[in-house]
């Protein structure tokens, strides 16, 4: 069994945001009795910060109960620090990824893992994913923008196109959404995150950039959003309007099939669906495990997808 959508935060990363609490204004706060601490980072990307998500031990345990065999490891999303000055993402990049690369070394083909890249500044980004794609790392997590900026924007072309020579897979994972009329009941969580991916995942087709960075395997979060469940709607559009039609080569429907989806869907009829929309190969197992709403164990098992994902 693969779970390719896991999160860890190695000990070197926890020292590194110890030492730097006032740079990146972190605090650790406890909301509940029943909980861990929360840790805050500049007063907006907070998250419960559970046993699993810093125990190597009890991370690696709790997977080996469950029949998982392999585990694509990803950095915390609220770690990116994009709105951070470079100086500062760029060095906490540096420590993730190696600690992450010295990890799966040691575990013997148990674990493979992305890194997060200083994505504020696309240049040192397409070399800090050169540099650990070296170390044994598989690619990179990035959210769906930053500072203000879409991913498809101009601006991240040195990103993409080393992405692209490296065949490396990116990750696309959202942070919470900050539109104010869900800023309540958790809806930014609930139905914020998977838009923000679907946001991504059409802007990804629509700008042409799959004809472009053919050979990058992007990898959506969350069984792509919200995405799949209407690509009628968007097919539509590309039949009737040229500005959908004039920057890509084929129908909406063909770009969809060549993103791979985790299985994070928590609904098995939804997976179903979007197995039957894009094809069994390009769903693979993901957990988003040790978070709250984590599909646990993961399902959606597929060798074929998961071969041309990590091992191709």
């Amino acid at each position: 069994m693969h779970d390719v959508h896991t999160h860890f935060i190695p000990n070197d990363v926890l020292t590194w945001i110890k030492d730097n609490r006032s740079t990146i204004n972190a605090t650790w706060e406890k909301k509940a009795t029943d909980k861990e601490k929360f840790l805050i980072i500049n007063q907006k990307w907070g998250f419960e910060l559970k046993e699993p998500f810093i125990n190597a031990d009890l991370y690696l345990e709790e997977q080996h109960k469950v029949g998982i065999s392999h585990s694509l490891i990803s950095p915390i999303p609220q770690l990116f620090l994009y709105d951070f000055p470079f100086e500062v993402t760029n060095e906490l990049s540096y420590v993730y990824n190696k600690s992450l690369a010295d990890w799966i070394k040691s575990k013997n083909n148990r674990l493979s893992g992305l890194a997060t890249v200083p994505l504020n500044n696309p240049e040192e980004a397409a070399n800090v994913l050169k540099k650990s794609m070296s170390s044994g790392l598989k690619g990179a997590i990035i959210a769906p923008m930053c500072n203000g900026y879409m991913v498809t924007h101009e601006k991240f072309t040195p990103f993409w196109k080393e992405a692209d020579r490296l065949e490396a897979i990116v990750f696309i994972h959202p942070l919470l959404n900050d539109d104010p009329r869900i800023q309540k009941r958790k809806m930014p969580n609930l139905i914020g995150v998977p838009w923000e991916t679907t946001i991504c995942a059409t802007d990804i087709v629509l700008s042409g950039i799959l004809d472009k960075y053919a050979n990058v395997k992007i990898l959506l979060a969350h069984g792509g959003g919200f995405f799949p469940y209407q690509i009628g709607r968007i097919i539509k559009g590309y039949e009737e309007w040229s500005a959908v039609s004039e920057t890509i080569k084929t129908s909406p429907l063909q770009y969809m099939k060549r993103f791979w989806y985790d299985s994070v869907l928590l609904k098995e009829e939804t997976v179903s669906y979007l197995m039957q929309l894009v094809g069994e190969e390009r769903v693979v197992p993901g957990s988003d495990y040790p978070f709250d709403l984590s599909s646990w164990p993961p399902t959606a098992q597929n060798e074929k997808g998961i071969h041309e994902l990590l091992f191709k």
